[in-house]
């Protein structure tokens, strides 16, 4: 059987934005449950090099429907980047999912050899459209989201390993 890229990108997607919700949701609950203020936990990092816990949400949205839209032929929408709660963050969570269910496969699949280009720090960068999704978006995806998951963790929010991976 063969995967499509409808199958390869959205589903998955979808599947990754639940989970980082769920955690999301079990990070607002330590805060509460601990007494710290929940701005301490969005505004954590691993590394003092790293970004923080909704820069990491920020870019694992960003990553999703960017690719959406690209490999659909059209403009990725625009966010403002300016989550500063667990409320705000799984705001933009939900925001991104409503997009990506608003996909049909037909609007995805035949995007293997689609050319996409995009600035990435200010430098142009060129992929096929297999490549950007398997070697780009997705490994963007999981870092983004391992991240906010570790940051989450480190912080002494009870998630685990089922957490992260999700019903499957």
């Amino acid at each position: 059987m063969t995967l499509s890229m409808y199958q390869a990108s959205i589903p998955v997607f979808l599947h990754m934005h639940g989970n980082l919700a769920r955690i999301l949701d079990k990070g607002a609950v330590h805060a509460e449950a601990s007494k710290i203020d929940p701005t301490v936990l969005v505004n954590a990092r691993l590394y003092p090099n790293m970004f923080a816990l909704a820069r990491q949400v920020q870019i694992a949205t960003d990553a999703t429907k960017g690719c959406a839209a690209r490999l659909s032929g059209q403009t990725p929408p625009s966010y403002e980047d300016n989550e500063k709660s667990f409320a705000e963050l799984k705001a933009r969570v939900d925001k991104t999912v409503a997009f990506l269910k608003t996909f049909k496969p037909e609007q995805i699949d035949g995007s293997e050899d689609k050319t996409i280009e995009l600035k990435v720090g200010g430098n142009p960068m060129s992929f096929k459209g297999q490549a950007y999704l398997l070697h780009y978006v997705l490994p963007n995806l999981y870092f983004h989201t391992t991240t906010a998951y570790n940051i989450l963790r480190h912080n002494g929010v009870d998630v685990g390993k089922a957490d992260f991976l999700g019903k499957i």
